[in-house]
């Protein structure tokens, strides 16, 4: 990724993505690495490209919108396609291929979010993000790694605005109510994890562990000092004019900042009279979400490239075609892809290039249409639909149709998912910690939440849309829990700790946690070992 990450903003650019520059024309940079862009045209222009590109194909090229994707359809152990229903439409999709991408995106909402009343749902991470890509990979018999490595963002308290621009270019700190910098004050607890602890930048789940650490001996709340950043920027100007002028362009930066990105953050701030140049904000661990982007890891275990292998490694990293899984023919990218953190968007759209270039050589190589057994897609049909089918045969039996004894509507059976989760699997009603005992009660009520997803129920579309949501996030919650009952120690503080097994143990588990589900239903847990390649 690193190698053609470039060249991804290049064409960014090219499309028309706004990239800061400043006076002499040269790009803005946020940090070492990232650079300032206005990001509220972000997806539009992407896609815009996305759509001009699939336009030259002519009549072989077609994007179809609006369609949920349910399950692969299989041709033993090769991938041949999808199935999938339409929101809008009475129609059911059946795509066949030579190969597959999978970039269904990550999973929000298998934890119990902290927002609550009329901000209900309100998280980081996009909410139609529900765990599509692990379900369709792990049910196509995909290598799955890293699904217990969950990221918990600390971002703006209740709106969730990006931290990232005041840290990094407005030179903020975070501080306790008391004044304390816990990054300062709590330096050598990193020793404890070591060597993760001594690097630079400071991984970000330790960061979110000191700051915890503060939260757990009520120093809370933390805070960003954007009035001290602010009052700084401005007092470096040479006058009282020049100093008025910068003060009008900080502020409009601060807010412009949170217009890029996250617009309810810029309204909550004007909702609670907040005035970043006046007072701090506070800052807040926000609920699990499971990313193989950003700061997490989990996603489908793929082949990486073949040039850079040593002779130990390609054994274990490599099969054939880059970024394709452990199914023939299923490729990964985005979300998707696991144990490869820190893409984020212009990285993940690179890897989605690199997969669409092993999708072709494999298809060159692999040239044959698989067979689609009609009774297969039948039966994928039937279950697709069976939501719809069961409040129709039991609805007239009660006289609310939100209470009965032969189906579970997908509110409810998403609040169940998520009080499971967040008690017993390390949420935020557990201060992110669990332990064995804890697990396995999970693993127990989850069981029994399993059974009852044969009865979901939906009475349109929409809410059809909803029950394939339960199912997904269920197999993503599943990988979760059993891959972390499997790992025993504490590796991600500031993610979960585990307070059974509160170190971590180097000699004993570093390696890598897969896991995949056979032909018959059950898991398999794989370890993997981890070859240093660079």
């Amino acid at each position: 990724i690193a190698r053609h990450v470039d060249g991804t903003v290049h064409l960014f650019e090219k499309w028309g993505l706004p990239i800061w520059k400043d006076a002499e024309g040269n790009y803005v940079f946020e940090g070492a690495w990232q650079l300032m862009i206005n990001g509220e045209s972000y997806k539009i222009i992407v896609s815009e490209a996305a759509k001009n590109a699939m336009a030259t194909l002519g009549a072989n090229g077609e994007i179809i919108e609006r369609v949920f994707i349910t399950e692969p359809i299989m041709d033993g152990d090769r991938i041949a396609g999808a199935v999938g229903f339409s929101v809008r439409e009475n129609k059911f999709y059946v795509f066949k291929a030579k190969a597959v991408i999978c970039a269904l995106g990550g999973a929000v909402h298998v934890f119990k979010p902290r927002s609550t009343g009329e901000g209900f749902g309100r998280s980081w991470y996009p909410p139609f993000n529900s765990g599509s890509s692990c379900y369709f990979m792990m049910k196509a018999g995909a290598e799955h790694t890293c699904q217990e490595v969950r990221f918990i963002p600390v971002r703006f308290k209740d709106a969730y605005g990006p931290v990232g621009a005041w840290f990094l270019l407005f030179k903020s700190r975070a501080t306790s109510a008391l004044g304390g910098e816990y990054m300062v004050e709590r330096k050598a607890e990193l020793d404890n994890w070591a060597p993760y602890g001594k690097v630079k930048p400071i991984p970000a789940n330790l960061r979110n562990w000191l700051g915890m650490l503060d939260m757990k001996e009520g120093k809370g709340p933390i805070q960003m000092r954007t009035e001290e950043a602010i009052k700084a920027i401005v007092a470096a100007q040479p006058d009282e004019k020049a100093r008025k002028k910068k003060m009008k362009e900080v502020e409009a930066e601060a807010w412009e900042d949170f217009l890029d990105m996250t617009i309810s953050q810029a309204i909550l701030w004007a909702g609670t009279n907040s005035a970043p140049e006046e007072k701090p904000s506070e800052l807040q661990a926000c609920d699990p979400y499971f990313i193989g982007s950003h700061s997490g890891a989990s996603g489908a275990w793929l082949s990486g490239p073949e040039d850079l292998q040593t002779a130990d490694s390609k054994k274990d990293y490599f099969w054939g075609y880059n970024r394709m899984s452990t199914t023939k023919g299923l490729f990964g990218a985005g979300d998707a892809s696991g144990a490869s953190s820190h893409k984020f968007s212009d990285g993940s759209h690179t890897e989605g290039r690199i997969a669409a270039k092993g999708a072709l050589a494999y298809i060159k190589d692999n040239n044959t249409q698989p067979k689609v057994d009609a009774a297969q897609v039948e039966d994928l049909k039937k279950k697709t639909l069976n939501p719809v089918d069961v409040f129709t045969q039991f609805n007239a039996q009660t006289t609310d149709p939100d209470i009965n004894e032969n189906y579970i509507i997908p509110e409810q059976y998403m609040y169940r998912l998520q009080k499971i989760m967040d008690e017993y699997a390390a949420g935020v009603v557990a201060g992110f910690s669990t332990n064995e005992p804890l697990m396995n009660i999970g693993m127990d009520l989850l069981a029994m939440l399993k059974e009852d997803s044969a009865k979901l129920c939906a009475r349109d579309l929409h809410e059809l849309l909803r029950a394939w949501e339960c199912h997904h996030r269920t197999m993503q919650a599943d990988t979760h829990i059993r891959t972390m009952l499997a790992r025993k120690e504490t590796r991600w503080p500031g993610y979960y700790f585990r307070a059974d097994t509160p170190k971590m143990d180097n000699a004993n588990w570093l390696k890598f946690i897969n896991i995949k589900m056979n032909k018959d239903g059950k898991f398999e847990l794989i370890e993997r070992k981890i070859h240093k390649i660079c």
